[in-house]
């Protein structure tokens, strides 16, 4: 029952993800997203087909990555940012709404589904703002950089950014990931604000 619940929690997060990148691609001026049918909360929109399987199989998965063209936007840098602050942005709504309704409905199945909501949803929400490509960290920190500071940036996360992520996913001593060291402090204090 926890696999099923994960694995359903994923997918909405997921989902919820995904479609807020695309929401806000299209309304600040870039149709690319609708163009390719992600303009929707249909979770076959966007979901990889490998990383569905790794959802289904180690508990931990991703979505395809909404495109938007940077030409279509009146302001790119900071059009970027908007577009990627939209996903985490909207898995923390989703987290507050889920300890919202949390509050007010009586102990069941239900409730169990909500709870995963929250951790999950915040989870996802502080992975994607680790500033390594390709997660969302890495347009948001364009946003907020002088843009040749931003360029040189940009460059060493085209060409290590992947490498850079999978080495930080691997557990170290103690068997704990640099990742999961990083954040975990931040979730906790999120998901206790919110549970």
């Amino acid at each position: 029952m926890e696999f099923v619940l994960s694995a359903i929690v994923f997918i909405l997060a997921l989902t919820v993800h995904e479609f807020a990148h695309a929401y806000i691609a299209d309304k600040l001026g870039d149709p690319t997203p609708r163009s390719y049918g992600r303009l929707t909360l249909n979770p076959l929109a966007h979901l990889d087909p490998l990383g569905t399987l790794a959802i289904i199989f180690i508990g931990f998965g991703w979505a395809k990555p909404v495109p938007f063209d940077v030409y279509n936007l009146r302001n790119p840098r900071r059009d970027s940012m908007l577009i990627a602050l939209a996903g985490p942005i909207s898995n923390l709504l989703l987290a507050v709404l889920a300890s919202f309704l949390l509050r007010f409905l009586p102990s069941s199945i239900f409730s169990y589904l909500l709870g995963y909501l929250v951790i999950g949803n915040v989870s996802l929400a502080i992975f994607n703002l680790i500033p390594v490509f390709p997660l969302d960290g890495e347009k948001i920190l364009g946003g907020l950089l002088s843009p040749d500071l931003y360029r040189e940036y940009a460059n060493i996360m085209a060409q290590y950014g992947t490498i850079i992520l999978v080495l930080m996913l691997l557990p170290i001593a103690g068997g704990n990931s640099p990742i999961s060291l990083l954040i975990s402090p931040a979730i906790s204090f999120v998901t206790h604000l919110l549970l």
